[in-house]
């Protein structure tokens, strides 16, 4: 068993993968670290270029690349990775992450100092060093009314619902984190399991904090670990979300997995009424504010019931969308 392994997942990235494993490999050189590159069937010449890399590298003693035969989203990757490498601690990476000088050492030597501590997060941040959101509260019902309804008299008046903390410069529990990077120790993994499968993409992390949390670990922030997040290498949903353009099914199967598991069928129907109403008092914004935006986006007052009458049903492979 190695002490650290570190899980990055490809899909059509390999420029990306080839620029985080730049930043990383000089900051895990003295520390026995391996890394798992998984590339979830691209189906391009990722896993050519990344191999390629990796031997014009010499770092084929540091750098597994796996090719998967199938695409199985980030769970799914992410498990791939896991299960390919025993260590005591496993550091998930995005492939559109650079990691900043001793950001590394920094958020493993806190795991070991937090014994409490079961998933340990860095400062995420743009390229200019301007920090990003990346530290959480758990969705409920009430924060799916604050946020179609994305509005500042509603967020005050139920700021302790609202799901994302400002950004603090200490070092603090929060109930989950960005999975974007993120340490977790394997006796996390021996006690709840490994992520979530049933997710493809989004809402996996909060799931897997979730259950963390219930088992009794702590999820903390080191802010003094910094690591650049370029954000949405391989998802279009951050992108679709600021053109208000129609999400992939797979967000919504996701959020409906979420709310089934931590509230129950009456928790998921009451989450579906409250981003109704929040999304009715946008519209009605709207029309007497030239001024005002809605953030709802097209066909979401459908979308949200997705899978709402079989909650855990498997999401349908984005390969299949018609």
């Amino acid at each position: 068993m190695i002490e650290l392994a570190i899980v990055i997942i490809n899909y059509k990235t390999p420029k990306l993968v080839n620029d985080c494993l730049t930043s990383l490999l000089p900051e895990i050189e003295d520390m026995g670290a391996k890394v798992v590159v998984v590339d979830n069937a691209s189906m391009d010449d990722s896993v050519e270029i990344i191999q390629s890399w990796i031997e014009s590298n010499d770092a084929k003693d540091k750098v597994e690349l796996i090719a998967s035969p199938d695409n199985s989203g980030f769970s799914g990757g992410n498990n791939t990775g896991i299960q390919a490498i025993e260590a005591s601690y496993y550091l998930l990476l995005n492939s559109d992450t650079l990691v900043r000088k001793g950001a590394v050492s920094t958020l493993l030597n806190a795991a070991k100092q937090d014994k409490s501590a079961g998933l340990v997060s860095p400062r995420l941040e743009w390229p200019d060093g301007e920090a990003q959101e990346s530290c959480f509260r758990f969705h409920s019902p009430i924060s799916e009314l604050i946020s179609s309804a994305s509005s500042g008299p509603i967020t005050k008046l139920l700021k302790k619902f609202n799901v994302p903390y400002p950004v603090s410069s200490q070092q603090e529990y929060y109930d989950w984190t960005s999975f974007a990077c993120v340490l977790v120790k394997s006796k996390v993994f021996s006690d709840i399991g490994l992520m979530d499968d049933g997710y493809f993409m989004y809402f996996e992390d909060v799931s897997f904090s979730y259950h963390a949390k219930q088992a009794g670990w702590n999820v903390l922030n080191i802010p003094g670990a910094h690591v650049v997040h370029l954000r949405g290498g391989s998802s279009p949903v951050k992108s679709q979300t600021m053109k208000r353009k129609r999400l992939p099914r797979y967000y919504y199967e996701s959020r409906t997995r979420f709310f089934y598991q931590v509230y129950g069928r009456s928790g998921l129907l009451l989450a579906n009424l409250l981003w109704t109403l929040g999304a009715g008092i946008a519209k009605v914004r709207q029309l007497v504010s030239s001024n005002y935006s809605s953030v709802v986006v097209e066909n979401q007052w459908k979308d949200i019931w997705t899978n709402f009458l079989n909650p855990l049903r498997r999401y349908t492979h984005p390969s299949l969308y018609k």
